[in-house]
């Protein structure tokens, strides 16, 4: 196995001022490993990349029918959404129709990343409730999976609850492996989450894209998923934030979602680069940096400009796509508050 490698690195005037490591896997519906860079077989937490999958069990039983979710709704299930005005009406209307309330919902809240509705809530002192969290959706939709099956809701998020051991054996069978293989440790909304080796979460991924092999009802869920990830992709984070921004600019044929501490995990639609789907996972080693700028506008450095230079390589867009999406990547000049141009940042990898 290689050691994780340099990715990304920022140079201020002529001097390398930091470099960030992480590896890289990319691989198609069979399981065949396409390219790769640095450790593929790197063990790592999907943390919020996870939500896509989470979100299958629940459709492949029913729920979108049963809800009567809309695409919209399903949507905000598998997203880490940035608590604008939108996102909070969506996931209380679902709320409503499911018959639960707020306080069901064991996600910590957090402050708006929207913000229009960060300056509201500082400006009017507004309670944090949990909707306020970027995972809300995805807790609204566990609780209607338990409440549809009758399960108990007090304790949804639990380890053995049968909705969480649905989804880990869901995710298992995605990613090709054995439920107990997967390593579980605690997200940061409290549901449980999953790691394991990039190559897997990227065949998973793959999976998603490509469910021709999958039984009907698993791949009529995937299906169902990536038409409404990419129907209504401000859903899935914000409006101008990178995950939305990307599947705007691909029109269907890419799906994106961000993970914590430096995950991300790209889908690309069979005949765009391959005739199957293509999975890519990777992982920033130091779990990524981002910072709020002035107008309270945060920005990621290192994901959104690996994810476009990985996407290049592969050819997965065009350059007038790459062109829309350049306020990203993949190489930025960098400029300090004074507007003064300091330096730039760049991806170092080949796959």
């Amino acid at each position: 196995m290689n050691a994780q490698k340099p990715v990304l690195e920022l140079k201020r005037g002529s001097v390398v001022e930091a470099t960030h490591h992480g590896s890289i896997a990319v691989v198609t519906t069979d399981g065949t490993l396409l390219h790769s860079y640095g450790d593929p077989y790197t063990v790592a937490f999907l943390r919020s990349s996870a939500k896509p999958f989470q979100a299958i069990p629940f459709v492949e039983a029913g729920g979108v029918e049963h809800f009567h979710y809309t695409q919209r709704e399903l949507s905000i299930s598998c997203a880490s959404h940035e608590t604008a005005q939108m996102h909070l009406d969506t996931v209380a209307a679902m709320q409503k129709k499911i018959g639960i309330a707020e306080s069901n919902l064991q996600c910590g809240p957090h402050l708006p990343g929207d913000v229009k509705k960060l300056k509201e809530v500082i400006r009017q002192e507004l309670p944090l409730t949990a909707n306020f969290s970027n995972c809300s959706g995805k807790h609204t939709t566990m609780l209607a999976f338990a409440k549809m099956r009758g399960l108990p809701l007090e304790n949804y998020l639990a380890h053995e609850h049968p909705i969480q051991q649905d989804i880990l054996k869901t995710l298992a069978d995605m990613c090709s492996m054995d439920s107990k293989d997967v390593q579980i440790g605690t997200d940061g909304c409290s549901a449980p989450n999953f790691a394991l080796p990039l190559y897997n979460s990227a065949l998973g991924m793959a999976r998603i894209c490509d469910p021709r092999q999958l039984p009907s009802a698993r791949a009529a869920a995937c299906k169902k998923i990536t038409d409404a990830i990419t129907a209504f992709p401000e859903m899935i984070s914000n409006f101008g934030e990178f995950d939305c921004e990307l599947m705007k600019t691909a029109g269907g044929r890419i799906i994106t979602k961000r993970g914590a501490e430096g995950f991300q995990i790209i889908g690309i639609m069979p005949g765009v680069i391959h005739e199957q789907g293509v999975g890519i996972a990777f992982k920033v080693t130091d779990g990524d940096k981002s910072s709020m700028d002035n107008e309270l506008e945060t920005h990621t450095r290192v994901r959104p400009p690996v994810a476009l230079e990985i996407l290049r390589q592969l050819g997965a867009l065009t350059e007038a796509q790459m062109q829309a999406l350049a306020a990203f990547g993949p190489e930025k000049i960098l400029k300090n508050l004074a507007g003064l141009v300091t330096g730039k940042l760049y991806p170092t990898f080949k796959l």
